[in-house]
């Protein structure tokens, strides 16, 4: 598994994701305090199951934050956990899912910041 490419958040999508809805800024605020609050709890899910070791596991939650966090422009998250979801559809996890796995977090932590610096219009 390489290392992500691609920004943090690109804002591009949130403003494409505004577009779609007329302009309606809000909605894609709820949709961000939303995915702030679901995508902890797949991120847990991933960390669970790498620790014990679980690729089927690992298949759903991965999968669920790739393309929650594709959708609202945290490129890097969705990469990563896109690579995780593969990993785990293979029935093995490697040192390298492992690795990225444990990464994961702080690309986590990279998208909420800037989703919140998004949200706060900086």
């Amino acid at each position: 598994m390489n290392e992500p490419e691609g920004p943090i958040l690109d804002t591009r999508v949130l403003d494409e994701l505004a577009a779609s809805v007329g302009g309606d800024r809000a909605f894609v605020v709820e949709l961000v305090d939303t995915y702030l609050d679901d995508s902890a709890e797949q991120v847990d899910a991933i960390g669970a199951s790498v620790d014990a070791d679980d690729a089927e596991g690992l298949v759903r939650p991965a999968h669920t934050l790739k393309s929650s966090s594709a959708t609202l422009g945290a490129q890097q998250l969705a990469a990563r956990a896109r690579a995780l979801e593969m990993a785990g559809r293979s029935g093995t996890l490697d040192d390298e899912a492992r690795s990225s796995a444990s990464a994961l977090r702080a690309d986590w932590e990279a998208a909420v910041a800037a989703l919140q610096a998004w949200k706060a219009g900086e």
